[in-house]
Protein backbone atom coordinates (compact mmCIF):
# COMPACT_ATOMS: atom_id res chain seq x y z
CA UNK A 1 0.00 0.00 0.00
CA UNK A 2 0.88 3.73 -0.72
CA UNK A 3 1.04 5.83 2.15
CA UNK A 4 -0.49 9.04 0.96
CA UNK A 5 2.40 11.59 2.89
CA UNK A 6 5.65 12.00 2.38
CA UNK A 7 7.24 8.78 3.68
CA UNK A 8 9.92 9.47 6.59
CA UNK A 9 13.41 9.31 6.55
CA UNK A 10 15.31 7.73 8.97
CA UNK A 11 17.45 8.60 12.10
CA UNK A 12 17.59 5.70 14.20
CA UNK A 13 18.09 2.58 14.55
CA UNK A 14 17.21 0.10 17.70
CA UNK A 15 16.41 -4.01 17.46
CA UNK A 16 13.80 -5.29 19.83
CA UNK A 17 11.61 -7.93 20.45
CA UNK A 18 9.00 -6.57 22.28
CA UNK A 19 7.72 -3.18 23.43
CA UNK A 20 7.32 -3.90 27.20
CA UNK A 21 10.17 -1.82 27.95
CA UNK A 22 8.99 0.72 25.19
CA UNK A 23 6.11 1.81 26.82
CA UNK A 24 7.96 2.45 30.10
CA UNK A 25 10.59 4.07 28.58
CA UNK A 26 8.96 6.80 26.75
CA UNK A 27 5.93 7.55 29.05
CA UNK A 28 4.15 10.44 28.20
CA UNK A 29 3.39 13.46 30.41
CA UNK A 30 1.30 13.40 33.27
CA UNK A 31 -1.87 14.69 31.30
CA UNK A 32 -1.01 12.34 28.46
CA UNK A 33 -1.40 9.31 27.27
CA UNK A 34 -0.56 6.38 29.97
CA UNK A 35 -0.54 2.83 28.38
CA UNK A 36 0.05 -0.41 30.18
CA UNK A 37 0.59 -3.39 28.10
CA UNK A 38 -1.25 -6.64 28.33
CA UNK A 39 -0.12 -8.59 25.20
CA UNK A 40 3.63 -8.48 23.72
CA UNK A 41 4.03 -10.70 21.40
CA UNK A 42 7.59 -11.42 19.26
CA UNK A 43 8.84 -9.26 16.55
CA UNK A 44 12.00 -8.33 15.00
CA UNK A 45 13.54 -4.69 14.81
CA UNK A 46 11.68 -1.60 13.36
CA UNK A 47 12.86 -1.27 9.53
CA UNK A 48 12.55 2.03 7.61
CA UNK A 49 10.68 2.15 4.08
CA UNK A 50 12.03 5.49 4.09
CA UNK A 51 10.96 7.52 0.45
CA UNK A 52 9.30 4.44 -1.08
CA UNK A 53 5.64 3.30 -1.09
CA UNK A 54 6.29 -0.26 -0.03
CA UNK A 55 4.59 -0.33 3.74
CA UNK A 56 3.16 -3.39 1.83
CA UNK A 57 6.20 -5.51 1.88
CA UNK A 58 7.81 -4.56 5.40
CA UNK A 59 4.74 -4.80 6.88
CA UNK A 60 4.44 -8.53 5.98
CA UNK A 61 7.68 -9.51 6.02
CA UNK A 62 8.19 -8.04 9.66
CA UNK A 63 4.65 -9.89 9.69
CA UNK A 64 6.53 -13.49 8.06
CA UNK A 65 9.40 -12.90 10.59
CA UNK A 66 7.41 -12.98 13.67
CA UNK A 67 5.58 -16.11 12.35
CA UNK A 68 8.82 -17.90 12.53
CA UNK A 69 9.35 -16.54 16.31
CA UNK A 70 6.00 -17.74 17.23
CA UNK A 71 6.88 -21.47 15.25
CA UNK A 72 10.17 -21.53 17.20
CA UNK A 73 12.52 -20.75 14.47
CA UNK A 74 15.60 -18.37 14.96
CA UNK A 75 15.48 -14.84 14.26
CA UNK A 76 15.81 -14.33 10.57
CA UNK A 77 16.07 -10.74 8.61
CA UNK A 78 14.35 -10.99 5.45
CA UNK A 79 14.78 -9.44 2.65
CA UNK A 80 12.01 -6.28 2.24
CA UNK A 81 12.85 -5.36 -1.68
CA UNK A 82 12.76 -9.23 -2.95
CA UNK A 83 9.47 -9.33 -2.94
CA UNK A 84 9.29 -5.42 -4.61
CA UNK A 85 11.90 -6.69 -7.50
CA UNK A 86 9.49 -9.52 -8.26
CA UNK A 87 6.65 -7.81 -7.97
CA UNK A 88 8.07 -4.95 -10.27
CA UNK A 89 8.80 -7.29 -13.18
CA UNK A 90 5.40 -8.95 -12.86
CA UNK A 91 3.84 -5.51 -12.71
CA UNK A 92 5.15 -4.56 -15.85
CA UNK A 93 4.69 -7.77 -18.07
CA UNK A 94 0.66 -6.84 -16.61
CA UNK A 95 0.68 -3.45 -17.25
CA UNK A 96 2.02 -3.96 -21.24
CA UNK A 97 -0.26 -6.65 -21.59
CA UNK A 98 -3.42 -4.43 -21.03
CA UNK A 99 -2.14 -1.21 -22.65
CA UNK A 100 -1.41 0.77 -19.01
CA UNK A 101 -5.16 -0.13 -18.25
CA UNK A 102 -4.53 -1.26 -14.61
CA UNK A 103 -2.47 0.63 -11.96
CA UNK A 104 1.45 0.34 -12.00
CA UNK A 105 3.18 1.72 -9.37
CA UNK A 106 5.28 0.75 -5.68
CA UNK A 107 2.00 -0.30 -3.32
CA UNK A 108 1.35 -3.43 -2.99
CA UNK A 109 -0.98 -5.78 -0.94
CA UNK A 110 0.20 -8.31 2.06
CA UNK A 111 -1.19 -11.34 -0.11
CA UNK A 112 1.60 -10.33 -1.98
CA UNK A 113 3.96 -11.88 -0.36
CA UNK A 114 2.18 -15.22 -0.06
CA UNK A 115 2.43 -15.02 -3.99
CA UNK A 116 6.00 -14.35 -3.79
CA UNK A 117 6.39 -17.26 -1.18
CA UNK A 118 4.50 -19.62 -3.25
CA UNK A 119 6.15 -18.85 -6.79
CA UNK A 120 9.64 -17.84 -6.02
CA UNK A 121 10.93 -18.05 -2.09
CA UNK A 122 12.15 -15.79 -0.03
CA UNK A 123 15.62 -14.34 0.65
CA UNK A 124 17.86 -12.66 3.63
CA UNK A 125 18.25 -9.44 3.73
CA UNK A 126 22.03 -9.95 3.79
CA UNK A 127 21.70 -11.59 0.31
CA UNK A 128 19.39 -8.53 -1.54
CA UNK A 129 19.30 -4.97 -0.01
CA UNK A 130 17.54 -3.51 -3.06
CA UNK A 131 19.82 -0.18 -2.58
CA UNK A 132 21.66 -0.29 -6.26
CA UNK A 133 21.85 3.74 -6.72
CA UNK A 134 24.50 4.80 -4.28
CA UNK A 135 21.92 5.88 -1.47
CA UNK A 136 21.93 4.16 2.18
CA UNK A 137 18.43 4.74 2.53
CA UNK A 138 15.50 3.35 0.40
CA UNK A 139 14.24 6.18 -2.36
CA UNK A 140 12.42 5.06 -5.14
CA UNK A 141 11.24 8.68 -5.99
CA UNK A 142 13.62 8.50 -9.54
CA UNK A 143 13.17 5.04 -9.79
CA UNK A 144 9.19 4.63 -9.66
CA UNK A 145 9.38 8.10 -12.49
CA UNK A 146 11.78 6.04 -14.65
CA UNK A 147 9.88 2.82 -14.51
CA UNK A 148 6.38 4.40 -15.29
CA UNK A 149 7.77 6.35 -17.67
CA UNK A 150 9.01 3.73 -19.58
CA UNK A 151 6.27 1.67 -19.07
CA UNK A 152 3.74 4.17 -20.95
CA UNK A 153 6.52 4.93 -23.48
CA UNK A 154 6.25 1.60 -24.64
CA UNK A 155 2.42 0.57 -24.22
CA UNK A 156 0.51 3.44 -23.06
CA UNK A 157 1.24 5.25 -26.76
CA UNK A 158 -1.73 4.47 -29.13
CA UNK A 159 1.30 4.87 -32.32
CA UNK A 160 2.90 1.83 -30.44
CA UNK A 161 1.01 -1.56 -33.10
CA UNK A 162 3.50 -4.28 -32.09
CA UNK A 163 6.34 -4.52 -29.76
CA UNK A 164 10.06 -6.09 -30.38
CA UNK A 165 11.92 -8.36 -28.58
CA UNK A 166 14.19 -6.22 -26.49
CA UNK A 167 11.63 -4.60 -24.33
CA UNK A 168 11.38 -7.32 -21.69
CA UNK A 169 15.12 -7.09 -21.16
CA UNK A 170 15.50 -3.65 -20.98
CA UNK A 171 12.57 -3.21 -18.42
CA UNK A 172 14.30 -5.68 -16.07
CA UNK A 173 17.84 -3.37 -16.67
CA UNK A 174 15.75 -0.71 -14.78
CA UNK A 175 14.91 -3.03 -12.08
CA UNK A 176 18.33 -4.08 -11.83
CA UNK A 177 19.89 -0.97 -12.17
CA UNK A 178 18.20 0.58 -9.05
CA UNK A 179 17.61 -2.58 -6.91
CA UNK A 180 20.35 -4.94 -8.41
CA UNK A 181 19.77 -8.24 -9.68
CA UNK A 182 17.72 -10.73 -7.28
CA UNK A 183 20.15 -13.97 -6.11
CA UNK A 184 19.28 -16.86 -8.00
CA UNK A 185 22.11 -18.84 -5.51
CA UNK A 186 23.28 -17.06 -2.12
CA UNK A 187 25.11 -18.67 0.66
CA UNK A 188 23.62 -17.74 4.39
CA UNK A 189 25.26 -19.09 7.26
CA UNK A 190 27.86 -20.78 5.59
CA UNK A 191 25.46 -23.10 3.68
CA UNK A 192 24.24 -22.23 -0.27
CA UNK A 193 20.35 -21.33 -0.72
CA UNK A 194 18.19 -20.67 -4.00
CA UNK A 195 15.36 -18.60 -2.92
CA UNK A 196 13.24 -21.40 -2.90
CA UNK A 197 15.23 -23.91 -0.83
CA UNK A 198 15.76 -20.75 1.61
CA UNK A 199 12.16 -20.38 1.68
CA UNK A 200 11.33 -24.06 2.30
CA UNK A 201 14.26 -24.90 4.78
CA UNK A 202 15.01 -21.57 6.70
CA UNK A 203 11.61 -19.59 6.75
CA UNK A 204 9.44 -23.14 6.79
CA UNK A 205 5.78 -21.12 5.77
CA UNK A 206 3.11 -22.56 4.23
CA UNK A 207 1.55 -19.56 2.27
CA UNK A 208 -1.75 -21.85 2.46
CA UNK A 209 -2.04 -21.50 6.05
CA UNK A 210 -2.54 -17.73 5.53
CA UNK A 211 -6.12 -15.74 5.36
CA UNK A 212 -6.96 -12.10 4.24
CA UNK A 213 -9.96 -10.45 5.31
CA UNK A 214 -12.41 -7.61 4.98
CA UNK A 215 -15.58 -5.92 5.64
CA UNK A 216 -17.63 -3.95 3.84
CA UNK A 217 -21.27 -4.75 2.68
CA UNK A 218 -21.11 -4.50 -0.92
CA UNK A 219 -20.31 -7.71 -1.25
CA UNK A 220 -22.40 -10.85 1.00
CA UNK A 221 -20.45 -11.69 4.01
CA UNK A 222 -19.01 -15.22 4.45
CA UNK A 223 -17.90 -15.34 0.87
CA UNK A 224 -14.59 -14.29 -0.99
CA UNK A 225 -14.84 -11.08 -3.51
CA UNK A 226 -12.13 -8.86 -4.93
CA UNK A 227 -11.26 -6.27 -3.17
CA UNK A 228 -11.86 -3.17 -5.70
CA UNK A 229 -8.86 -1.14 -4.55
CA UNK A 230 -5.66 0.27 -6.75
CA UNK A 231 -2.99 -1.88 -5.05
CA UNK A 232 -5.05 -4.88 -5.62
CA UNK A 233 -3.06 -5.97 -8.75
CA UNK A 234 -2.92 -9.25 -8.64
CA UNK A 235 -7.27 -9.35 -8.02
CA UNK A 236 -6.49 -11.85 -5.53
CA UNK A 237 -9.95 -12.52 -3.11
CA UNK A 238 -10.46 -11.65 0.53
CA UNK A 239 -13.22 -13.42 3.08
CA UNK A 240 -16.13 -10.95 3.69
CA UNK A 241 -17.21 -10.58 7.34
CA UNK A 242 -19.28 -8.53 9.09
CA UNK A 243 -17.68 -5.89 11.71
CA UNK A 244 -17.90 -7.44 14.80
CA UNK A 245 -16.37 -10.61 13.42
CA UNK A 246 -13.69 -8.46 12.26
CA UNK A 247 -12.78 -7.39 15.80
CA UNK A 248 -13.34 -10.69 17.25
CA UNK A 249 -10.77 -12.44 14.93
CA UNK A 250 -8.30 -9.86 15.76
CA UNK A 251 -8.70 -9.95 19.23
CA UNK A 252 -8.53 -13.82 19.10
CA UNK A 253 -5.27 -13.63 17.44
CA UNK A 254 -3.61 -11.51 19.51
CA UNK A 255 -4.70 -13.45 22.40
CA UNK A 256 -3.67 -16.74 21.24
CA UNK A 257 -0.40 -15.66 20.23
CA UNK A 258 -0.84 -14.32 16.34
CA UNK A 259 0.13 -11.21 14.87
CA UNK A 260 -1.52 -9.64 12.28
CA UNK A 261 -0.94 -7.70 8.79
CA UNK A 262 -3.23 -4.64 8.53
CA UNK A 263 -4.18 -2.92 5.76
CA UNK A 264 -5.38 0.59 6.63
CA UNK A 265 -5.77 4.16 5.60
CA UNK A 266 -3.94 6.69 8.05
CA UNK A 267 -4.88 10.24 6.20
CA UNK A 268 -7.43 11.07 8.93
CA UNK A 269 -6.51 13.74 11.68
CA UNK A 270 -6.43 11.49 14.00
CA UNK A 271 -3.40 9.49 12.91
CA UNK A 272 -0.23 10.75 14.22
CA UNK A 273 3.32 8.90 13.59
CA UNK A 274 4.90 11.49 15.45
CA UNK A 275 2.67 11.01 18.67
CA UNK A 276 2.37 7.59 18.66
CA UNK A 277 -1.40 7.26 18.79
CA UNK A 278 -4.19 6.62 16.14
CA UNK A 279 -7.52 7.63 17.65
CA UNK A 280 -11.08 8.86 16.36
CA UNK A 281 -11.79 11.49 18.33
CA UNK A 282 -15.63 12.43 18.86
CA UNK A 283 -16.20 16.37 17.51
CA UNK A 284 -19.52 16.62 16.79
CA UNK A 285 -20.66 18.92 19.44
CA UNK A 286 -24.01 17.18 20.40
CA UNK A 287 -22.33 14.33 21.48
CA UNK A 288 -19.64 16.07 23.74
CA UNK A 289 -20.81 17.52 26.80
CA UNK A 290 -19.63 18.59 30.60
CA UNK A 291 -15.68 19.89 30.10
CA UNK A 292 -15.33 18.03 26.70
CA UNK A 293 -17.15 20.19 25.65
CA UNK A 294 -16.17 23.72 27.07
CA UNK A 295 -13.00 22.26 26.26
CA UNK A 296 -13.72 21.76 22.59
CA UNK A 297 -15.52 25.10 21.96
CA UNK A 298 -11.74 26.93 23.32
CA UNK A 299 -9.85 25.33 20.76
CA UNK A 300 -8.55 26.89 18.11
CA UNK A 301 -8.95 25.13 14.28
CA UNK A 302 -5.45 23.83 14.15
CA UNK A 303 -5.97 22.64 18.51
CA UNK A 304 -8.81 20.67 17.09
CA UNK A 305 -7.21 18.81 14.53
CA UNK A 306 -4.91 17.51 16.99
CA UNK A 307 -7.68 16.80 19.04
CA UNK A 308 -6.81 13.46 20.92
CA UNK A 309 -3.61 13.22 20.47
CA UNK A 310 -2.13 14.22 23.07
CA UNK A 311 -4.59 12.49 26.02
CA UNK A 312 -7.50 10.30 26.22
CA UNK A 313 -11.14 11.62 24.51
CA UNK A 314 -14.62 10.32 23.86
CA UNK A 315 -14.59 8.26 20.67
CA UNK A 316 -16.84 7.86 18.00
CA UNK A 317 -19.01 5.13 18.23
CA UNK A 318 -17.54 3.28 14.42
CA UNK A 319 -20.58 0.66 12.87
CA UNK A 320 -20.33 -0.93 9.71
CA UNK A 321 -22.40 1.64 7.99
CA UNK A 322 -19.81 4.34 8.82
CA UNK A 323 -17.12 2.22 7.81
CA UNK A 324 -18.71 1.61 3.96
CA UNK A 325 -19.52 5.29 3.53
CA UNK A 326 -16.17 5.99 4.11
CA UNK A 327 -14.75 3.41 2.06
CA UNK A 328 -17.57 4.22 -0.62
CA UNK A 329 -16.26 7.96 -0.63
CA UNK A 330 -12.68 7.54 -1.14
CA UNK A 331 -11.87 8.54 2.67
CA UNK A 332 -10.80 4.75 3.70
CA UNK A 333 -8.08 3.66 0.44
CA UNK A 334 -5.40 1.71 0.84
CA UNK A 335 -2.40 3.68 1.86
CA UNK A 336 -0.33 2.06 4.02
CA UNK A 337 0.36 -1.37 5.79
CA UNK A 338 1.32 -2.23 9.38
CA UNK A 339 1.70 -4.91 11.77
CA UNK A 340 -0.31 -5.40 15.00
CA UNK A 341 1.94 -7.15 17.33
CA UNK A 342 0.31 -6.81 21.13
CA UNK A 343 -2.44 -4.87 22.73
CA UNK A 344 -2.37 -2.17 25.74
CA UNK A 345 -4.95 -0.47 27.86
CA UNK A 346 -4.56 3.45 28.57
CA UNK A 347 -5.54 4.94 31.70
CA UNK A 348 -8.93 4.79 31.74
CA UNK A 349 -9.01 1.50 30.50
CA UNK A 350 -9.77 1.87 26.64
CA UNK A 351 -7.80 -0.63 24.72
CA UNK A 352 -5.31 0.07 22.07
CA UNK A 353 -3.25 -2.71 19.68
CA UNK A 354 0.20 -2.01 19.76
CA UNK A 355 1.34 -1.46 16.22
CA UNK A 356 4.50 -2.09 14.44
CA UNK A 357 5.44 0.85 11.57
CA UNK A 358 8.07 0.88 9.03
CA UNK A 359 8.96 4.09 9.20
CA UNK A 360 12.34 4.13 11.39
CA UNK A 361 12.22 5.07 15.19
CA UNK A 362 12.03 8.76 15.11
CA UNK A 363 8.94 8.97 17.40
CA UNK A 364 7.59 8.75 21.18
CA UNK A 365 7.79 5.33 20.99
CA UNK A 366 10.26 4.16 18.70
CA UNK A 367 8.43 3.18 15.82
CA UNK A 368 5.46 2.06 17.51
CA UNK A 369 2.03 3.19 17.60
CA UNK A 370 -1.14 2.99 20.25
CA UNK A 371 -4.36 2.10 17.47
CA UNK A 372 -7.84 2.73 19.17
CA UNK A 373 -9.84 0.05 19.10
CA UNK A 374 -12.59 2.64 17.42
CA UNK A 375 -9.59 4.10 14.84
CA UNK A 376 -8.95 0.49 14.10
CA UNK A 377 -12.41 -0.65 13.12
CA UNK A 378 -13.07 2.81 11.23
CA UNK A 379 -9.82 2.39 9.08
CA UNK A 380 -9.16 -1.07 8.54
CA UNK A 381 -9.13 -2.02 4.74
CA UNK A 382 -7.85 -5.66 5.17
CA UNK A 383 -6.16 -7.90 7.51
CA UNK A 384 -3.93 -11.24 7.30
CA UNK A 385 -3.81 -13.62 9.33
CA UNK A 386 -2.93 -17.62 10.06
CA UNK A 387 -5.99 -19.59 9.53
CA UNK A 388 -5.49 -20.93 13.45
CA UNK A 389 -6.07 -17.58 14.33
CA UNK A 390 -9.74 -17.26 13.56
CA UNK A 391 -12.61 -18.54 15.95
CA UNK A 392 -13.67 -21.93 14.84
CA UNK A 393 -17.59 -20.62 14.20
CA UNK A 394 -16.43 -18.21 12.16
CA UNK A 395 -13.66 -20.39 10.16
CA UNK A 396 -16.69 -23.12 9.48
CA UNK A 397 -18.74 -19.66 8.27
CA UNK A 398 -15.77 -18.94 5.78
CA UNK A 399 -15.28 -22.83 5.15
CA UNK A 400 -11.78 -22.40 6.18
CA UNK A 401 -9.97 -25.96 6.81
Amino acid sequence: MLHKFRHLAACLAIASTTMGAIAQENAAEDDGYKFTHTIDLKTTSVKDQSRSGTCWSFSTVSFLESEMLRMGKKEVDLSDMYAVSVCYTAKGEKAVRMHTSCEFAGGGASHDLLWILRNYGMVPEEAYKGLNYGLDKHNHNEFDRVLKGFINALAGDPKTKSLTTAWKKAYQGIINAYLGEVPTEFTYEGKKYTPRTFADQVVGLNPDDYVCLTSFTHHPFYEEFILEVPDNWLNEKMHNVPLEDLMRITDNALKNGYTIAWGSDVSEDGFSYYDGVAVVPETNEDNLEGTELSKWQKLSDRAKRNYGLKSPVKERTITQEIRQQAFDNYETTDDHGMHIVGMAKDQNGSEYYIVKNSWDTNNIYKGYLYVSKAFYAYKTLDIMVHKNAIPSDIKKKLNIK
